[in-house]
């Protein structure tokens, strides 16, 4: 998609600011990801070309930011309470769990009873119908953070009806992919919390109009993660220090999910689960192009 039919559109192109690159990227329907990846990079080019920060020249208001991780389903409840207790010995400020029917009410209320004070929430991945509410109500009583997108990917009248029969907010995640996404699910009240995820909204200048309509309705916002390589974190982790993302992100530290990252130095937390950000120019973190060659299992030039 890059190569065919997104860099087209750039050549011989001048910018006078990376943000210019979305109206002519905008009019191309879907593909997110790809147009989320070209036009960070101009962000971070622009960055550069001004010698700042990339999160300043975002916006951002914070040097640091608070970090969390998300934890996949376990075999056991004892495998699940060993990887809590791991990353909270780390320093994580915030736990996220899967759940589906069957591995869900048991887990949290044994975590609860367990941890009772730490910052908790559930993501169920569409895993539940709205049929299943008097089900979910039954987790009520363990004080989460959120429901992260409990029910389809796109259903944002189901998420509304849903939210009418729970007290514990509702986070949505797939649903939210561009500004419209946003507004219809503020709107309808299909959510009292928004999961933003850059490449899924396409970039910077769509990820800045969600945040700003989101502080504007008082919606809060976090930052979630796609197992992205430190370059794609590094993004996550400019993007997380606007106002509005309050919550603590499942932006965690490159050895959490990689033997050897591709940016030095690599991202790390502290022993206060937080992230603190680089005064470099661009992203503040330089890609080690010796690996990204070594790892490379397929090459494009875009010229």
């Amino acid at each position: 998609i890059l190569e065919k039919y997104l860099w087209p559109l750039l050549k011989g192109r001048e910018f006078a600011a990376a943000s210019e690159l979305w109206e002519l990227l905008e009019p191309v329907r879907g593909h997110n990801m790809a147009k989320g990846a070209l036009e960070s990079a101009l962000w971070d080019a622009e960055a550069k070309q001004k010698g700042v920060p990339l999160w300043r020249l975002l916006g951002g208001v914070r040097g640091e930011i608070a970090s969390g991780v998300s934890i996949g389903l376990k075999p056991t409840f004892d495998e699940l309470l060993a990887a809590v207790e791991k990353e909270l010995s780390a320093g994580y400020q915030r736990i996220k769990i899967k759940i589906k029917p069957g591995r869900d009410i048991e887990p949290v209320e044994r975590l609860r009873q367990r941890f009772p004070s730490i910052k908790l929430m559930v993501d169920a991945n569409s895993a539940y119908r709205l049929e299943d509410a008097p089900h979910l109500r039954r987790l009520e009583p363990f004080y989460l953070m959120m429901i992260e997108q409990p029910l389809g990917w796109d259903d944002l009248f189901g998420h509304a009806a849903l939210q009418r029969q729970l007290q514990t907010p509702i986070c949505l995640d797939e649903c939210i992919r561009s500004l419209e996404h946003a507004r219809a699910a503020i709107e309808l009240n299909a959510c009292r919390i928004i999961n933003m995820k850059l490449g899924r909204v396409g970039g910077y200048t769509s990820a800045l109009a969600v945040h700003d309509l989101c502080r504007a309705h008082h919606v809060p916002v976090w930052c979630g993660g796609m197992l992205e390589s430190g370059i794609g974190r590094a993004h996550n982790i400019a993007l997380s220090t606007l106002q509005g993302f309050s919550l603590p992100g499942d932006v965690a530290a490159s050895r959490r999910y990689w033997q050897q990252d591709i940016i030095e130095p690599e991202v790390e937390i502290t022993s206060l689960g937080t992230i603190r950000l680089h005064n470099h120019p661009g992203i503040g973190y330089q890609p080690r192009q010796d690996l990204i060659e070594k790892l490379a299992v397929r090459k494009a030039v875009l010229t």
